[in-house]
């Protein structure tokens, strides 16, 4: 097998604050730690349990947050941003797909640092009328291209929702159950790499006796990006074919889920460059 691992990090244990989220924070150079660390422990755990090689999207922020330093020989690292397909570049040819330190969707009550994509410019993202998180976009993108999502590892609120309603044959591994937006608990990282592990093992047995599935939303895919400032909606507005919901919202029908991921990149950024040139 060749693995997939796309990594965030606030579904990461003792992640909690925007101190640890941003390059500049206080805590990020703890958050990198931490986050290389988990990686670790996967790739560990799958390369004793026969996997061959592992793809590893970086895919916070700006994307370069895995000490690079620490991988082992049997791992490729993709790296920086913007790229397409964002959090799981890098991931055909592979053949099963890993989720770690991922976090629950916008809206998500009792959910560390909820959002979808980017927080400052994206409010809320649907398909085909299902709001999405990270994990139901990537794992779609993914099933288009015939890769299932075999395990998911972060924050207890996303496995219980998404996970557990869209990829049920998954690995479900806890790495902290929140108190809040900005609080959690969090096991001690020799119970994490426990965890982890048990949740490999899980994965890979899924994988090998054919449970996983793809996770597929039915074409066309009718994409609805709701913004959080009228202005970013405005500009979005000029892509054709698009249609105006509302004062924030917009959508646009796609052919294909990776139509409507690079569409939701390219809005996205969009965004952002109105919000560093006017509101930033």
């Amino acid at each position: 097998m060749k693995a997939f691992i796309s990594i965030d990090v606030e579904g990461i244990p003792h992640v909690v604050s925007k101190q640890h989220t941003s390059l500049d924070g206080r805590l990020y150079a703890e958050a990198r730690q931490l986050m290389t660390e988990c990686l670790l422990m996967v790739l560990d755990s799958l390369y004793k349990l026969g996997v061959e090689s592992s793809v590893v999207a970086d895919s916070h922020g700006p994307m370069v947050n895995i000490l690079p330093e620490k991988l082992p020989d049997h791992t490729e690292l993709v790296r920086g941003s913007p790229r397409t397909f964002s959090m799981v570049a890098g991931a055909k040819g592979c053949d099963a797909a890993f989720f770690l330190g991922y976090h629950a969707k916008p809206g998500t009550p009792k959910a560390v640092l909820d959002h979808v994509m980017n927080s400052l410019t994206l409010q809320r993202v649907r398909i085909n009328g299902e709001d999405c998180s990270e994990f139901l976009l990537n794992g779609a993108y993914l099933g288009e291209l015939g890769i299932p999502v075999v395990m998911v590892a972060g924050d207890k609120s996303l496995l219980e929702d998404d996970v557990k309603k869209f990829a049920p044959w998954a690995a479900r591994a806890t790495l902290k159950e929140s108190l809040g937006r900005y609080s959690a608990i969090s096991p001690s990282q020799n119970q994490v790499a426990t965890i982890l592990k048990d949740a490999c093992k899980k994965a890979v047995e899924v994988f090998n006796t054919k449970q996983a599935q793809l996770i597929r939303f039915k074409s066309p895919i009718l994409l609805e990006i709701s913004f959080t400032s009228t202005a970013y909606a405005d500009i979005a507005a000029h892509l054709p074919h698009s249609k105006r919901v509302n004062g924030t919202t917009i959508s646009f029908e796609a052919t294909s889920m990776s139509e409507a991921y690079m569409v939701m990149q390219l809005l996205m950024m969009a965004a952002q460059g109105i919000r560093s040139q006017v509101d930033g």
